[in-house]
């Protein structure tokens, strides 16, 4: 690196500068000059999520160690509140650098949106973890009413009980509230008044529909698959049902730890990307269960883990599917890329349920937050050819499993389209 750009990046204010100082470090590739990574640790926050497996992967398989960066720390959250709140203070103030981490959490940080005292932490989005993977489950007592992908069959007992029956979800504004939102108001279903929404952590879920703390609730796995294992619930739908393909998790890391170390966020980028193609691969998916399932992860039987992970799904009703394209995919049909359009669908759906002012910039929030330029370049240090890439920010249109449809060239259209919506005042 040399010392002009060694300047411009400690002066670095924008999201142009810091591409620019990149840019000069890195003008062949992220091993110009053979440069390696500034530090060789990061503090990285997980919940025990199947999702969070790049991560662990990443961890104990040696990848990061790999990539020069032997000293990551990848450490258990107790929930996306605890996630948000060491990612507030930092690694090096004995939080957290970066994490696993629902795709609306790093935006609603940025712009202190769910932060004490509205403070605004800056944050970069370098990857997404992976796309599908979650599920809607119900309790064994409204199972008979029969709610699967359409959950209109709730809507009658749920008016009849207006405001007492509790679904709950993950993190306000986050990817299981925005898709149990979407699942309740497809059928009429007004998650605002209709029913009350209360905020459990992903490990403590089946523990709470046992003792019937919430009739519904949207999570990941493997506690869909746990809560059906044990008699507890059922699947009404997995979320690629809702939306075949959709993301779900990234790799959030605070915008000043990137500035400060923009050649060990390539080699922690790059290092995820190559966890993610070995996670994907099915001849992996039994040791990956297994790797997840032991006491120092998740502390679950790798039978909670392994079917879903293979698309072999049950959904506790008497339905099944076996190879399902809607397993959880970390590669796969470019799973890893942080496509912009996405982001955009996440804001916009927080718009709609008030979370983020209907005002906001997101085409600016984006260009600020998501760095899909860092993960081109890691992408290439990890030997993936410039043809298995995206050639653009965008997926295109979207269609949604009730019809709606998401154009990113207009996403008011999209949000206008929708009959239910609470938007800030």
């Amino acid at each position: 690196m040399t010392s002009l750009a060694r300047r411009q990046l400690l002066a670095a204010g924008s999201t142009a500068a810091i591409v620019s100082a990149v840019r000069a470090a890195f003008p062949s590739g992220a091993h110009a000059q053979g440069a390696g990574p500034e530090t060789t640790k990061a503090t990285l926050g997980y919940i025990a999520l199947t999702d969070a497996a790049p991560l662990i992967v990443a961890k104990e398989r040696g990848i990061f160690a790999k990539y020069g960066m032997p000293d990551v720390e990848v450490s258990k959250q107790a929930s996306w509140g605890a996630v948000r709140d060491n990612m507030v203070l930092g690694g090096g103030s004995g939080g957290i650098d970066g994490a696993h981490i629902l795709t609306p959490l790093p935006y609603l940080i940025h712009t202190g949106a769910v932060v004490q005292n509205s403070q605004k932490v800056p944050m970069a989005i370098l990857a997404r973890l992976n796309l599908n993977g979650q599920a809607i489950s119900v309790s064994k007592a409204l199972q008979p009413l029969g709610a699967t992908l359409n959950a209109a069959p709730l809507k009658e007992a749920f008016a009849a009980k207006k405001g007492s029956n509790k679904v709950a979800m993950t993190f306000r504004g986050g990817t299981h509230d925005l898709w149990i939102r979407y699942w309740l108001a497809a059928a009429g279903i007004d998650p605002d008044h209709d029913v009350e929404n209360i905020v459990v952590p992903p490990p403590q879920m089946v523990a709470n529909m046992k003792v019937g703390t919430m009739d519904a609730f949207c999570v990941g796995e493997p506690w869909n698959d746990q809560l059906v294992h044990q008699g507890i619930g059922y699947s009404a739908c997995v979320t690629g049902q809702l939306w075949k393909d959709h993301p779900e998790k990234s790799l959030g890391v605070r915008a000043d730890w990137v500035e400060k170390n923009p050649r060990a966020a390539l080699a922690l980028t790059a290092a995820v990307i190559e966890a993610q193609i070995w996670a994907d691969k099915l001849e992996n998916k039994e040791e990956l269960a297994a790797l997840l399932g032991k006491r120092a992860w998740f502390n679950v039987p790798p039978a909670d883990i392994l079917p879903r992970s293979k698309g072999d799904i049950d959904f506790g009703d008497g339905r099944t599917l076996t190879a399902s394209p809607l397993r959880m995919k970390f590669w796969a049909d470019n799973a890893s890329y942080p496509y912009r359009s996405h982001d955009l669908w996440f804001l916009t759906e927080d718009m709609r349920w008030g979370v983020l002012p209907p005002t906001t910039d997101a085409k600016t929030l984006i260009g600020q937050v998501n760095r899909e330029d860092l993960w081109r370049q890691a992408a290439t240090m990890a030997g993936v050819a410039s043809a298995d890439m995206p050639a653009g920010t965008s997926r295109g249109t979207e269609t949604m499993f009730d019809g709606k449809i998401f154009n990113p060239e207009d996403p008011a259209a999209y949000l206008a389209s929708l009959s239910i919506k609470k938007l800030a005042a």
